[in-house]
């Protein structure tokens, strides 16, 4: 009998229809991202063009070195105006290396990166996870999609509140959207040509749309990044800067 009403018992678990996998909360989708957009260190060569208002442009090729969450290096390639340049971020701190005064001058997260439309702390500084608090909510117009919005900790954020949106399938990022604190949307992003990047699947194309300036807007392309570097600390010293 007790055999009976085990078998029983075990034959009525087994038909219960399984249950679903619970979707991502906010802070693993937060952390996925930075995975993907920051990854721990990496050596990277990287193009922005910069499409301006009167319809010229400007593109900018760069060499990148980031150590960790607190060390980013980039160096500018081309044009020959800004040849020699050099950014450094150690933590919240971010300069920028002129040659031809041989200093370093100090920089602001939200200041434009080479007049283009991402700001510094969109190209040095990816770590949504220390910089915002995340909630999921329903976009119903996207079901391919889960839509975080992320609200700054602090004023040095890059932005006051942005809505990001990641695709179910792999939680890739595919658009991202950058307000004020007052609800006026700056910037428009859309992250495309996903690519495979020493076993790194991420987006290889952002454009960043200007939205107070709708003429204006920019592309940060990924030609190359080896995640599997180890850059040493002294790299990332504003002493070594110029060298």
């Amino acid at each position: 009998m007790l055999f009976r009403t085990t078998l029983l018992a075990l034959t009525t678990v087994l038909l219960l229809p399984s249950p679903a996998f619970a979707d991502p909360t906010a802070d693993e989708l937060l952390k996925k991202y930075d995975a993907v957009m920051g990854p721990e260190n990496f050596l990277a060569t990287i193009q922005m063009t910069a499409h301006r208002d009167d319809g010229t442009t400007r593109t900018y090729k760069m060499t990148v070195l980031k150590k960790g969450s607190e060390k980013f290096r980039l160096g500018f390639a081309e044009p020959a105006a800004v040849r020699g340049q050099e950014m450094l971020r150690q933590g919240d701190n971010l300069w920028v290396y002129m040659p031809n005064l041989k200093r370093a001058v100090r920089l602001a997260n939200r200041d434009s990166f080479q007049g283009g439309d991402f700001n510094n702390a969109d190209v040095l500084r990816v770590n949504y996870q220390a910089d915002y608090t995340a909630k999921v909510v329903v976009d119903p117009t996207r079901a391919d999609a889960w839509q975080l919005e992320l609200h700054a900790k602090t004023k040095d954020a890059a932005y006051d509140m942005i809505k990001l949106w990641m695709r179910k399938s792999d939680s890739q990022p595919v658009k991202g959207e950058y307000y004020t604190a007052s609800g006026k949307m700056l910037r428009m992003a859309e992250f495309t040509e996903f690519k495979v990047y020493s076993g790194l699947m991420r987006p290889g194309k952002i454009s960043m749309k200007n939205m107070l300036a709708t003429q204006r807007y920019s592309t940060m392309s990924w030609d190359s990044m080896d995640t599997h570097v180890d850059p040493p600390s002294g790299k990332f010293v504003l002493d070594d800067l110029g060298k």
